[in-house]
């Protein structure tokens, strides 16, 4: 393999602990600038698009080095593992992941309510980090994630809306369904739930095994 297609090596002091099989993808380390905090303006919605990072990666240096922000994001076939987590955040739970050339932020998905068949989630806390050599980490990341998303929709329900979508957990057969209402809705309500339900229901039919 040329020079210019070598990937370069994760330190060993900072490889998380990856499960059998799992596979390093592409890794970068934060700078000084990571942060928690919210998105930036040109954010774009992974479930919402199936386009979840925007921009254009830099070319991998051989000389990547961990630098003083304390961490390394790692993208690996079965999801993205980020500073201060001991697990991995599976493809399927990341609901926006933006690069704006210099930053990644990830906005996970947090659970809100599990209902027969699916599950009601919202926007967790996004997750901001600087990365000086984001190398290949920031394709990975926007395809791993876009290439999760099976089925997407935006319905309205009773007083709001909400998008039902099916995620592909890598590693396990099946999907994951999940609905994120819109602010606003009622998402309590029983019109808003029974509907919800046949909703899911019908998007569940047409995406049957055979049809995928």
């Amino acid at each position: 393999m040329g020079l210019f297609g070598r990937r370069r090596k994760l330190p060993s002091a900072v490889r998380p602990p990856l499960a059998a099989g799992e596979r390093v993808l592409a890794w970068a380390a934060t700078g000084n600038g990571s942060s928690n905090g919210a998105p930036p303006a040109d954010r774009v919605s992974a479930v919402d698009e199936a386009s979840p990072a925007e921009g254009t990666s830099a070319g991998a240096g051989a000389g990547a080095s961990v630098g003083a922000g304390g961490g390394v994001l790692v993208a690996t076939n079965l999801g993205l593992w980020l500073p201060g987590r001991g697990q991995r955040l599976g493809w399927h739970d990341i609901l926006k992941a933006v690069w704006s050339g210099r930053e990644l932020t990830v906005t996970p998905a947090a659970t809100v309510a599990e209902r027969d068949g699916y599950l009601v989630v919202a926007d967790g806390p996004a997750e901001t980090y600087l990365l000086l050599d984001p190398g290949d980490l920031p394709h990975q990341v926007r395809a791993r994630v876009t290439r999760s998303v099976a089925y997407t929709q935006q319905h309205p329900v009773p007083g709001g809306s909400g998008r039902i979508a099916a995620r592909r957990v890598a590693g396990a057969d099946g999907l994951t369904w999940t609905v994120r209402y819109d602010p606003g809705t009622p998402v309590d309500a029983d019109e808003v739930r029974a509907e919800t339900d046949q909703l899911v229901a019908a998007a569940r039919a047409a995406t049957a095994p055979a049809d995928l």
